[in-house]
C-alpha cells in the first residue's frame, strides 16, 4: 500500500511540473494535424 501511495504522489509531482511541456506538445500535434489536412486538400 505504501509503495502504490509513493507511486501516486510522484506521477501526481511529474504531471504537474510537465503541464507545460504537455500543453507544447498539444499545440505541436495540432499543428501537425492541419499540415496534414492541408496537403491532403491540395492533393485533391
Amino acid at each position: 500500500m505504501r509503495k502504490m501511495m509513493i507511486l501516486a504522489v510522484a506521477t501526481a509531482a511529474l504531471m504537474l511540473s510537465a503541464c507545460n511541456t504537455l500543453e507544447g506538445v498539444g499545440k505541436d500535434v495540432s499543428a501537425a494535424g492541419r499540415a496534414v489536412s492541408d496537403t491532403a486538400r491540395d492533393a485533391k
